[in-house]
């Protein structure tokens, strides 16, 4: 798909759809009144008339004759005070919805002067560039690789969005919202991929191919064996089950200054979770998939660093494996060893993202982080505290937790922090090693997050719950690309610092 900005008026423009915004009540954009000018008064006439009403997300296409266009697409954006960024949003999923299958070669879209509340006066309009950028992407999204009858190609070709100039600062946010929807995408590719090819050596060879298709990035790939010289016994106790080896991938993106400390994403890349000898129930499983959606989230974000090219420095590290019961898996009662010395009683081998997450916790310690962020599709009990809407998110540093609260606002890609109590960490005491990997049903992502704790007492840390938010289930099954917005909006808030 051919994305492009410009500042020509729409009346100058030609293509086959035009799409402007109509509010349902309030001052229209200029570039509504611009089409409405050129149209003879047709979109005024069709709300008088009740044609095109102009709540939220609704859609009317009407074809034209003797225009620059063949066609004009209204959409609703509902009333000035409730167009918050998420109604916008779905006035741009909607329009999305409309275009990407439809007869249009060439599409016009005119709602960058859409005025959008709780914005910066200054920077609105690169905010919502940046925000069509990504919803395009990411709603033109296909996965078909599997599927022996492939879709048609679509006739669209190109998408023009308007602008009130082409300068630097506006195309760069274009681009950003671009390259974010691509690594979003990414990411669903990674986490819709079948397990029977998504495994940790697959995953290890996704990371080379990132490596090899952007020099900027840097791939090492540690095994089973140099893991255990490093005395990851936590991590590889989750793959003892599994004919696949471990893996532990480390990317790295040196965009700042050489003194400057990197900030370090960690991903949980369980590429399939039977839950061991804990064996989970066989309804739903095979969405457990997706517990590597923390791996392909950190993937998704490197992509877009990648593209991009940020003052800063970030060090990506997935800690994969496959969690699956045989005569060689982990049993509950098992005593580890983990890389910090630290002794776990494996209660529970369905309790395994931690125990992955502890070491790769503990490895990045080398790197000297400025701060380091982990997500995991960790808890069912995240799902029942905070639903699909929201990522949980645990911090031991205020600064970084608001910080990435602050990101996820702007995003649009929410999180919600949940306490990190001292009062919590007795859950996890055990009678015969230094703590058990469960802390009973209450409370149970803020007792993941109090083990994860143990092992991150050096550096400032912060850890997504992101079981809720990194895939959806039912008709509409599949990775969302969260939390990839997030962090990307954070990563590049501290670039050039």
């Amino acid at each position: 798909m051919n994305f492009t900005l410009s500042s020509k008026p729409i009346s100058d423009t030609k293509a086959d759809c035009l799409v402007v915004a109509l509010p349902e009540k309030g001052d229209w954009p200029a570039s509504t009144t611009q089409a409405n000018e050129a149209l003879g008064g047709l979109i005024k006439t069709l709300q008088k008339n009740g044609d095109a009403t102009g709540k939220n997300a609704t859609t009317q296409l009407i074809p034209l004759e003797g225009q620059p266009w063949a066609r004009l697409l209204l959409v609703g954006t509902g009333i000035d005070k409730d167009r918050t960024p998420a109604n916008y949003r779905k006035a741009l999923i909607a329009v999305a919805g409309q275009i990407k299958d439809g007869p249009s070669k060439h599409v016009l879209i005119g709602l960058s002067d859409t005025v959008v509340t709780g914005e910066d006066a200054t920077s609105s309009e690169a905010a919502r560039l940046n925000l069509i950028g990504r919803t395009l992407e990411e709603q033109f999204y296909r996965f078909n690789e599997f599927k022996s009858e492939k879709a048609s190609d679509r006739k669209l070709g190109k998408v023009t969005v308007a602008a009130s100039s082409a300068g630097k600062t506006l195309k760069d946010a274009f681009n950003l919202g671009l390259a974010t929807g691509r690594g979003m995408n990414f990411t669903r590719d990674l986490g819709n991929t079948p397990p029977n090819i998504c495994h940790p050596t697959w995953l290890a060879e996704q990371a080379e191919k990132l490596a090899k298709d952007n020099d900027v990035i840097k791939t090492e790939v540690l095994d089973e064996k140099q893991m255990q010289k490093l005395g990851m016994h936590s991590l590889l106790s989750v793959s003892a089950g599994s004919a696949q080896p471990a893996k532990l991938i480390v990317m790295e993106y040196r965009g700042g200054k050489a003194k400057d400390k990197p900030y370090v994403l960690v991903g949980k890349g369980i590429t399939f979770d039977t839950g061991g000898i804990s064996l989970k129930p066989g309804e739903g499983m095979d969405e457990m998939k997706y517990d590597m959606g923390g791996a392909a989230a950190v993937f998704g974000a490197m992509k877009t660093i990648a593209e991009t090219k940020p003052k800063i420095n970030v060090v990506a590290v997935i800690a994969a494996a496959e969690n699956m019961p045989s005569g060689t898996a982990t049993r509950p009662g098992d005593i580890v060893t983990s890389m910090s010395g630290q002794t776990i009683e494996i209660l529970n081998t369905d309790a395994e993202g931690r125990l992955v997450l502890c070491d790769a916790l503990t490895y990045v310690k080398k790197f000297d982080p400025e701060v380091v962020v982990d997500m995991a599709t960790l808890t069912g009990a995240c799902i029942i505290a905070l639903g699909s809407h929201a990522t949980g998110l645990l911090s031991n540093n205020d600064d970084l937790a608001n910080d990435l609260l602050a990101a996820g606002e702007r995003a649009g890609d929410r999180a919600w922090r949940l306490p990190l109590w001292d009062e919590y960490q007795s859950q996890l005491d055990s009678n015969f090693a230094d703590m058990q990997n469960i802390g009973g049903r209450p409370a149970g992502t803020i007792t993941a997050a109090c083990f994860l704790s143990r092992f991150t007492k050096d550096y400032p840390w912060a850890h997504l719950d992101i079981a809720g938010t990194a895939w959806l289930s039912g008709k509409a099954k599949g990775s969302t690309g969260r939390p990839v917005p997030m962090l990307v909006d954070y990563l590049m808030s501290h670039a050039g610092k």
